[in-house]
């Protein structure tokens, strides 16, 4: 008798627990005011793992973040865009108002504005960036500024920690942030050269347990940004790691970056000096007094250029999705031709609405992705798109020599896009990315060549394509998953 009451009782007493551990972790979510797919996802995955969902919820759900925005350096830069502005004027002038929208769209959504670059260069594969990169921190006098996502202690890590080594110790000042988890492998014993240099190492979001009151291990730097002496910015995929050196290995990615040179290196040097004073809790000048004699150092006077160029910047501190928002109205502005390259392709609503849109209005529209990937339930739901794609007359083709890691849009013959989102919702909402959008032909160009050259190692994916029914299956359960990813 006892024991059926007792069971009666247990049954009981854990539907309670469990209705309760769902209000609660339903409230929590709907609190967050994300978008109603992705709120509705992470309540249904959440609720089939008891009690372990609300331990996944509070490393990895969606939360806000505030970074303080350095104003002296803002006010320093937009006061030299003056130069900039007047000679922009006139090509403003000649410009699409679609243009001209996207520009006030990128600077409302992250307050950078429209600057300019004398010279704009596409940098194909790993081997070029590096030496391009090398070079210009051999000619650095001031200081060296530099951000990445992943940077391995491998061979050409070792290059690179060795000239900012050489460079600390010519008095060049040196500050290295990395991703704490991207960048994991990163010791004190690879590292202590170059602090005893005097160069200065910071970790973005370090991943221990209890270094912040809820951690924040799902929100990454995945930002490719070097800057010298305030004149000369890079951005781009390209880590610092052999996966991306062919000249180290034969199955390197294929990568592009970009080289630009002019005033619009100030927003590059603004967004990492932000990063930095957030990750370090330091201004610019270290924490000491004085740093408007410091500003002309890192903002210094630049010749204004003719090539059009905006720095847009994204993360988790903002709720308006600037390189998201500035993607999908590109596409939309598209007339002739949107050619988007990604490693990465789960893309939202809006995102989807705006390429089939596209091509169903006439509009040349190719999607390149990677055959072979390094995340197996990305490409899972990537491909679950293709049906709907190819139906709307987007082209498709998967990149078969090696995983393409490019991250760039091409739109007409006068809009180019290259930087470090990836086409999903983890780049558009969580990480903290950057991008180079150029206007006129000065990237496109290059950019468009550089996707024909890539046509030719990769195939077509047919609309008629045969799939395995496990395959199919697989395919749409991951793109269940796809507001998580």
């Amino acid at each position: 008798m006892t024991l059926p009451e007792f069971s009666s009782e247990w049954k009981t007493g854990l539907s309670l627990a469990w209705s309760g551990y769902i209000a609660v972790l339903s409230i929590w979510i709907v609190l967050q005011k994300r978008a109603p797919v992705s709120t509705m996802s992470w309540i249904l995955s959440l609720a089939l793992l008891p009690f372990a969902g609300f331990v996944i919820y509070y490393f990895l759900g969606p939360q806000r973040l505030k970074k303080q925005r350095l104003k002296r350096l803002r006010s320093r830069a937009g006061e030299l865009a003056g130069a900039d502005l007047a000679l922009l004027r006139e090509a403003a002038e000649k410009a699409p108002a679609s243009l001209r929208q996207m520009a006030a769209l990128g600077t409302a959504a992250c307050g950078l504005p429209v600057s300019s670059a004398t010279s704009v260069e596409l940098l194909s594969g790993g081997a070029r960036t590096f030496d391009s990169i090398f070079k210009a921190i051999r000619g650095a006098r001031d200081h060296v500024h530099l951000e990445y996502y992943i940077f391995e202690p491998d061979q050409i890590g070792t290059l690179l920690r060795d000239l900012l080594v050489a460079k600390a110790a010519e008095g060049v000042t040196v500050r290295l942030l990395v991703d704490a988890l991207g960048s994991k492998r990163l010791g004190n014993k690879f590292l202590a050269p170059l602090l005893a240099a005097g160069g200065q190492v910071a970790f973005f979001h370090d991943t221990r347990i209890g270094r912040r009151l809820r951690p924040v291990t799902n929100y990454r730097t995945h930002r490719k940004i070097v800057v010298c002496d305030g004149s000369i910015g890079f951005t781009g995929g390209v880590n610092i790691t052999d996966e991306e050196d062919p000249r180290t290995r034969r199955d390197a990615y294929h990568d592009v970056h970009v080289r630009i040179e002019g005033s619009a290196v100030r927003w590059l040097q603004t967004t990492f000096l932000e990063d930095w004073a957030y990750t370090t809790g330091k201004s610019p000048n270290d924490g000491q007094r004085g740093l408007p004699q410091l500003l002309p150092h890192l903002a210094p006077d630049a010749e204004a250029g003719e090539i059009p160029v905006q720095i847009v910047t994204s993360g988790p501190d903002t709720t308006l999705e600037p390189i998201h928002r500035m993607q999908v109205a590109a596409i939309n502005a598209s007339t002739q031709r949107a050619w988007l390259t990604t490693p990465y392709f789960v893309p939202g609503e809006p995102a989807l609405m705006a390429l089939t849109s596209a091509a169903l209005r006439g509009v040349d529209v190719r999607l390149l992705l990677p055959r072979r990937s390094d995340s197996l339930i990305v490409s899972a739901a990537a491909r679950s798109y293709y049906g709907e794609l190819i139906a709307a007359g987007v082209k498709v083709w998967e990149y078969k020599a090696r995983m393409l890691h490019s991250k760039t849009l091409v739109v007409d013959d006068n809009c180019a896009m290259a930087g470090t989102a990836n086409f999903d919702n983890r780049s558009f909402r969580l990480n903290f990315e950057v991008m180079a959008v150029v206007y006129g032909p000065a990237l496109a160009g290059p950019l468009a060549d550089q996707f024909r050259t890539d046509l030719r190692s990769a195939v077509a994916v047919r609309a008629n394509r045969q799939q395995r029914f496990l395959v199919r299956l697989g395919d749409a359960t991951a793109r269940l998953f796809s507001p998580l990813l």
